[in-house]
């Protein structure tokens, strides 16, 4: 039993370094800003912030409320004017701006902004200029001389009235010499737009021309980027998902090549994604650049192209905006986009997160409540666990029964240990006892409780999910704080001290599970254990309230399993209650000694 506390200790101790290290690094360790190198001095003079200085949520989003004002007021000015083609899809809504040819308004209709059911659809794209600026752009570079291009001034013919899944609408613009540019763009139910750019040359001799695909974003109105979920720059290349740089790499390099094919590339969030894809096999090159002020640019450059007299050069990108809705996903995948599913940052673990995820959104789509499901779920987990845990007691009754062998060992050879180790692996052996056997059920629970911890935290499909009373979304922290009388009080504690009901009750139920357990005879062990059920009350309060759904419930489950199970060894509990009377008397007897 001395053992199996120490690996308690141990892993739980490991766990809570595990998810707190990002919080304990942020609150204790505040990072400075990074040195920019001497030829980015123009760039970062330029920005007028340093970069990595930008305020970022989970969700993200603008958070200061002049910026969102301004955002506001903007809005209502540039989609009031009629130089736009109206989008309207499932997935999507908006307009595409004729100067410049930009998509620079989308909404993603499935999906609200807020939790308030009124606050209207999540935001995506917004026009250049205004403070969430972020916007796609197709056109072409010259590889030659003397030909006239479309730019981001240009004003383009539109033959079409609305952009929508049956409906494609297609730019026009002739610069006069003989050459003109279109580009059809078509969209999908869901978050995929096609853009297919063609050029027509009537002139007397040969263009050379490169196309080109462009994102622009601010940084401004990022997700957070932490240790388990990277919010910035990213893509798949040589098929393979690259979850980096990081804004504040490429603002101190300014400019990122990215090596090998490219498969995909664009922007990150925890919820939200953008994403340009190029035609297979078309030996794209990319890279992300920042342009200071903190907009950066993630560029798509195809190989340079001979459009000869008399004819016409195509090519196609796919811009993928939208939610990172993991069917959805899926099915881009399925459908030739390489490793698209893996666009949402499962991590190292996503063999078995994958597995816990589809099967909650089971649960979900048969009763309807995530927090119902993640309660069923934890029904399942415990249930397959449950011969483990019988398995595990009968172990913990064997040990016990060993014990007087084992002192008698330990006795005989207290002056040798190599001895002592190898009888006690005989009398192990003999008995067919095994001392790590109480240990299995912990150790599963670790990746289940972790895939879990990344589930909750990366699926757009728990995003604003309601439970019961005040828990309005399973995905955020419990809102009902205890320290400001349940929202009574005009303020917000610090996340560390936002006890909610749920953390409170995850204490509550951690420290009846500890006093079920055998009480430990080491003081040191015995104020562990009384302290770490309200060390994990104040971790685990910042977590979003499924996971403390799942951990109150797998506790509660755990206490109902022990009490069954000592019920049928009756002999540990009956040790377990004298190991907590000889704690208190060993207590009393060090008091009087001191």
């Amino acid at each position: 039993m001395s053992n199996q506390r120490n690996i308690v200790v141990a892993v739980v101790l490991s766990g809570l370094l595990l998810l707190g290290w990002d919080f304990a690094m942020r609150w204790f360790y505040p990072q400075p800003a990074q040195p920019v190198r001497t030829e980015q001095v123009e760039a970062s003079q330029a920005s007028g912030t340093a970069a990595g200085q930008a305020k970022h949520t989970r969700e993200g989003g603008l958070t200061d409320a002049a910026d969102i004002a301004e955002e506001e007021r903007d809005l209502a000015t540039e989609l009031k004017s009629p130089a736009r083609v109206p989008i309207t899809a499932p997935g999507l809504s908006g307009s595409i701006n004729l100067t410049g040819a930009m998509i620079d308004d989308l909404t993603i209709t499935r999906h609200r902004a807020h939790v308030e059911k009124d606050s209207g659809p999540a935001r995506l794209f917004s026009p250049a200029g205004t403070p969430a600026q972020y916007f796609a752009q197709f056109g072409w570079a010259g590889a030659g001389e003397g030909v006239d291009l479309p730019g981001r001034a240009t004003r383009w013919q539109v033959e079409g009235d609305r952009l929508t899944p049956k409906t494609p609408v297609t730019l026009v613009w002739a610069n006069g010499a003989g050459q003109t540019f279109s580009i059809r763009y078509a969209i999908d139910d869901n978050y995929m737009i096609t853009a297919t750019q063609s050029v027509t040359n009537r002139g007397a001799s040969p263009i050379v021309l490169r196309p080109v695909a462009q994102l622009n974003r601010t940084e401004r109105t990022a997700s957070a980027d932490t240790w388990n979920v990277h919010s910035g720059p990213f893509g798949a290349f040589d098929q393979a998902v690259s979850f980096s740089p990081n804004y504040k790499d490429v603002a101190q390099a300014g400019k990122i090549d990215n090596a090998g094919s490219v498969n995909w590339l664009g922007f990150t969030d925890i919820y939200w994604m953008t994403a340009l894809i190029p035609t297979p096999g078309s030996a794209a090159s990319s890279d992300f650049r920042a342009l200071g002020k903190g907009i950066y640019l993630a560029d798509l450059f195809y190989q340079p192209v001979t459009v000869p007299a008399g004819k016409v050069v195509t090519r196609t990108t796919q811009l993928f905006a939208g939610a990172k809705e993991s069917r959805v996903l899926d099915a881009y995948e399925n459908a030739g986009v390489a490793k698209f599913g893996l666009a949402i940052d499962w991590g190292w673990f996503r063999w078995f997160e994958r597995p816990i995820f589809l099967l909650l959104d089971k649960l979900f789509s048969l009763t309807g409540n995530f927090g119902v499901a993640i309660i069923l779920l934890t029904l399942i987990i415990r249930g397959l666990m449950f011969p483990i845990a019988q398995r595990q007691f009968a172990s913990m009754a064997a040990m016990r029964a060993l014990q007087p062998k084992l002192k008698a060992l330990q006795e005989r050879y207290k002056d040798d240990k190599p001895k002592l180790q190898q009888e006690t692996m005989a009398l192990y052996k003999k008995e067919k006892v095994n001392p790590l056997a109480g240990c299995l059920p912990l150790i599963i629970q670790i990746p289940i409780f972790f895939a879990l911890y990344k589930t909750l935290i990366l699926t757009i499909e728990m995003r604003h999910q309601p439970f019961v009373l005040w828990i309005k979304d399973l995905s955020a922290p419990d809102p009902a704080k205890i320290l400001n009388l349940f929202g009574l009080l005009p303020f917000d504690p610090p996340s560390f001290l936002g006890i909610g009901i749920l953390a409170l009750l995850l204490g509550i139920t951690m420290w009846l599970q500890f006093r079920l357990n055998p009480a430990a005879l080491d003081p040191v062990q015995q104020q562990m254990f009384a302290i770490m059920p309200w060390v994990l009350m104040f971790v685990m309060a910042p977590f979003a309230a499924g996971l403390l759904i799942y951990w109150n419930t797998s506790n509660i489950l755990t206490i109902a399993q022990q009490w069954y199970l000592y019920r049928q060894h009756p002999q540990l509990k009956e040790q377990a209650e004298k190991d907590r009377v000889d704690a208190a008397r060993k207590r009393e007897r060090d008091k009087a000694g001191a």
